[in-house]
């Protein structure tokens, strides 16, 4: 998604499935607690008169319209959680879990153990002194 766009200008703006088919139009948009970048939309279906929570990363917005490469009945199913309030953690790992989102963090194996007790440019350890 573009991310120097002014969250503000998606509100309003319609929004379409994977297949171009019309889901209804953004009424609010989420930011990172953390970057502030915008994160999630809150896209006023008409189903069941609910709003519902779709990642804008890696949805698109082209051609005045917000493009969300995922099915209708995905989405129609994803967490109600409700909005104008916030989304806590575990609300977004639901929702990321919803749409089949990995956001583990990459798992890096420890370093290497060092002796540290050694001199550098020495094979002896350190005498204490």
């Amino acid at each position: 998604m573009q991310t120097d766009m002014d969250p503000r200008s998606l509100i309003g703006r319609k929004a379409f499935d994977r297949n171009g088919s019309k889901l209804g139009t953004v009424d609010e948009v989420y930011l990172d607690d953390a970057t502030g970048t915008p994160e999630w939309a809150a896209i006023r279906t008409g189903l069941f008169s609910r709003d519902a929570f779709v990642p804008l990363e890696p949805s698109e917005f082209k051609e005045g319209a917000l493009r969300v490469p995922f099915e209708r009945s995905l989405i129609k199913d994803a967490p109600d959680f409700g909005v104008g309030r916030h989304l806590s953690p575990e609300q977004e790992l639901q929702l990321y879990h919803h749409y089949g989102i990995d956001v583990s963090a990459p798992t890096e194996s420890p370093p290497p153990d060092r002796d540290f007790g050694r001199i550098a440019g020495s094979d002896e350890p350190e005498s204490p002194a």
